[in-house]
């Protein structure tokens, strides 16, 4: 397991230290548990000039998935690690909701609107929401690290390795659109556009081709719009043919293609707009900022012989990486940002007509929605232990969102606080 956090009775951070060595602590009494996410510790009796040892927080930004590590560069020990999931897509969606609602209230007859137009010039630096979410969460799990343990620098993947433009400086134009990086490009674009299986066959962990959807032969381009992924049997099997003969039995699946050819990639636009934004902001900390590669990220995974995920790849990033990791025992802490609930006064339908009304008490029975609980019920139809967020009502049943699933009906009698309300939800 990843190691536990320490604090002194004036909740100054001290050194992490073993998971054994924590329950050791509390069970004899020499400390209490401070935080459960992540897990947090605070000695009960003062620490005589302790010595600290720096660690190093990694950030490996993405789009729906961010992952981060603490590495001790002197040890190559992994102290901590996470994965933190965004919301900016659902937050996108929200806003494209709200618009529609908006735009359906003006086309009725309703008071008018004067128009605005000297109050809306943005000011520098501006993202959307759901971009700007993306940047805030990661500096929350920053700032809240910073207080746990000795923070000294941070490392950060920001841009992509460009080994052409490494070996001539001054390449431009055609020789650069068409050199020995575009090949490189394209596979990786369709790589990431494709989620690595075969158009065709869905077939996965195989080797996969480059495939023109619609045949060179009669009249395809060498346009991405028109290039996918299949495997050797299915790019065999094709050959030459239009893509409607290939498919002609299948039309959902040629529609499904048809359609993911065309769709950009938003992911990486979203990686794009933010990691300059989010290195800005990391530099304000006052802390050591370190850049890097995601070619550098790719090779220090690969030469350590390390899975692709987020977190390992977190603790790979930038030219500080020690020679050696000490992964042993790491389990990273899920983080998933859940939004801290909505200001709206009512619920619509989906013609944007108010439904239902929503009540302004944020806490019933002493309980708030998001607050993470542990319920054991002893009696009833739903016996059980059950723990995750809890959706409060005035009436004190309650529903909890486990990893099951969802719980209804658990009355607020059988709950315990174990993590107050912050915006996120935590799985190990």
């Amino acid at each position: 397991m990843s190691k536990v956090f320490v604090l002194d009775p004036n909740k100054q951070p001290l050194n992490p230290v073993h998971p054994g060595r924590a329950r050791m602590l509390l069970t004899q009494g020499k400390a209490a548990v401070f935080r459960r996410y992540p897990f947090t510790i605070v000695l009960k009796e003062e620490v005589l000039n302790p010595s600290l040892e720096p660690l190093r927080i990694k950030i490996d930004p993405g789009a729906k998935t961010t992952g981060l590590a603490l590495v001790n560069d002197s040890t190559g020990e992994i102290v901590w690690a996470a994965e933190l999931q965004h919301r900016g897509f659902q937050i996108r969606d929200a806003l494209t909701s709200r618009r529609q609602l908006r735009r359906s209230r003006r086309n009725r007859k309703t008071r008018y609107r004067q128009p605005r137009f000297l109050n809306r010039t943005r000011p520098q630096g501006w993202l959307p929401p759901s971009l700007n979410s993306r940047v805030a969460n990661i500096l929350t799990i920053v700032k809240r690290l910073s207080s746990l343990c000795q923070i000294t620098a941070i490392s950060q993947e920001l841009v992509r390795f460009d080994t052409q433009q490494m070996e001539d400086s001054e390449i431009s134009g055609v020789g650069y659109q068409q050199g020995t990086l575009a090949g490189y490009e394209v596979r990786e674009f369709l790589l990431s556009k494709w989620n690595r299986t075969c158009a065709y066959c869905g077939a996965k962990d195989t080797k996969l081709e480059i495939e023109h959807i619609q045949p060179t032969s009669i009249g395809g381009s060498n346009r991405v719009s028109n290039l996918c992924l299949a495997c050797v049997p299915c790019n065999q099997k094709k050959g030459n043919q239009d893509i409607k003969d290939f498919l002609s039995l299948q039309p959902d699946l040629l529609k499904r293609i048809l359609a993911q050819a065309k769709r950009p990639l938003a992911d990486t636009a979203a990686v794009n707009a933010t990691r300059w934004n989010l290195y800005e902001n990391l530099k304000k900390t006052g802390l050591l900022v370190e850049v890097g590669t995601g070619g550098r990220t790719k090779y220090n995974r690969t030469i350590r012989g390390l899975e692709k995920t987020h977190y390992w790849d977190a603790a790979c990033v930038g030219a500080s990486t020690p020679e050696q990791l000490i992964t042993t025992g790491v389990k990273p802490l899920l983080i998933a940002a859940k939004g801290h609930g909505t200001r709206q006064q009512c619920r619509t339908d989906k013609w944007g007509f108010p439904s239902r009304y929503c009540s302004r008490a944020k806490f019933h029975k002493g309980f708030q929605t998001g607050d993470i609980v542990k319920a054991i019920v002893n009696s009833g139809k739903k016996i059980g232990t059950y723990v995750g967020r809890v959706a409060t009502r005035a009436t004190g049943s309650f529903n909890i969102s486990t990893t099951d699933g969802l719980i209804q009906g658990i009355g607020h009698k059988y709950c315990k606080h174990i993590h107050k309300k912050d915006g996120y939800s935590y799985a190990q």
